[in-house]
C-alpha cells in the first residue's frame, strides 16, 4: 500500500502541492499518494488525527493552518520553533514532527537558482508577519552585511528584532524612516501581502537603485507593483515566489523520503512570466 501524504488548508483548491509532490515521487521512483485536505477552520486537530489514523506519514501546512500545526506536533525542529510556525508535519507512532522549510526554501532559491548570494551583501525585508519570520534565521545564517526589517506598525518588527537579537546584523525601520537608510540593498524581499491586494508597499523611490534582485514571495501573479516599481528603478532581477514554493516543497520531500529531488524542471513548469 503507497504511503500517504497530503497539504491541508482552506481554501486548498488552489495548491500545487499535489502536482510538485506527484512530480518528484515519479523522479525518484518512489510509492506514495499525495492529495489535498480542505480543513475546517475550526477543526484542525480532528481532521488531521482523522489523516494520521489512515495511517498518513506526512502533513504541508499552507495558510490558515501553520500555527495550528505548531500548536499540534509534540516536537519542533529549531526552524519551526524560530518561526513560531509550522509548514510540514512527520508522524512516527506517537512523535508528531514540526519543520518549517519556507525561510530555507527561499534562501535556496536566491541563492542556487537565481545566483544571487547574500553573504556580505545589504538586504531589505518588507513585512513582519508569518513569512517574514520564518526567513528571519536563515536569511541572518547567509551572514549579510546587514538586514533591514521594514514595516508599516514599527513595534512588530522591534519585537521580531529582540527575538532574533544575537543572531545576526539585524535593522528594524518603519516606511517613512526607511530613506534614511536606503545606501543601496543589494536583495529587496517583499514578504508582505500587499501584491496579494494588488497594492505597493509604501517605499521611498531610491529603494531598487542599485539592487541585483527584487524577491515578490507571491507567486503567479505575473509582474505585481512591488516588481513593476523594481523594474522601473533598474533591478538587474525580477523574481516571485514559485521557485521558493518549489524549493521548500523539495525540502519536505527530502525529510520524509530521505531522497531530494530536483526542482529545475517543476519550477520551469509552473513560471508565470513576469509581464
Amino acid at each position: 500500500m503507497s504511503d500517504r501524504y497530503a497539504v491541508i488548508g482552506n481554501p486548498i483548491g488552489f495548491s500545487k502541492s499535489p502536482l510538485i509532490h506527484g512530480t518528484f515521487a515519479k523522479m525518484t521512483g518512489q510509492d506514495l499518494v499525495y492529495e489535498a485536505i480542505e480543513g475546517p477552520l475550526h477543526g484542525f486537530n480532528e481532521r488531521v488525527d482523522q489523516f494520521r489514523t489512515e495511517g498518513a506519514k506526512g502533513l504541508n501546512i499552507t495558510a490558515p493552518f501553520k500555527l495550528d500545526a505548531f500548536a499540534y506536533a509534540n516536537e519542533l525542529s529549531e526552524s519551526a520553533d524560530r518561526a513560531g510556525a509550522a509548514n510540514c508535519l512527520k508522524f512516527d507512532g506517537d512523535r508528531i514532527i514540526a519543520e518549517n522549510f519556507d525561510g530555507i526554501g527561499l534562501v535556496r532559491d536566491i541563492t542556487v537558482n537565481l545566483g544571487v548570494k547574500m553573504a556580505g551583501r545589504r538586504v531589505l525585508m518588507l513585512g513582519a508577519g508569518g513569512a517574514a519570520r520564518g526567513a528571519l534565521l536563515p536569511f541572518l545564517r547567509q551572514e549579510p552585511s546587514e538586514l533591514v526589517l521594514v514595516n508599516r506598525t514599527l513595534s512588530k518588527a522591534v519585537a521580531l528584532a529582540e527575538e532574533f537579537a544575537g543572531c545576526g546584523p539585524l535593522i528594524v525601520s518603519g516606511y517613512a524612516e526607511l530613506a534614511d537608510l536606503a545606501e543601496g540593498y543589494d536583495v529587496v524581499v517583499n514578504a508582505t501581502s500587499a501584491s496579494l491586494r494588488g497594492e505597493r508597499p509604501p517605499l521611498p523611490g531610491n529603494v531598487f537603485r542599485g539592487a541585483e534582485l527584487a524577491y515578490e514571495l507571491a507567486y503567479g501573479k505575473g509582474l505585481t507593483p512591488f516588481l513593476r516599481a523594481a523594474r522601473a528603478e533598474g533591478a538587474a532581477k525580477l523574481a516571485d515566489g514559485v521557485g521558493m514554493l518549489v524549493e521548500q516543497a523539495a525540502e519536505a520531500f527530502a525529510w520524509w523520503r530521505g531522497v531530494r529531488p530536483s526542482t529545475a524542471q517543476v519550477i520551469a513548469e509552473l513560471t508565470v512570466p513576469l509581464s
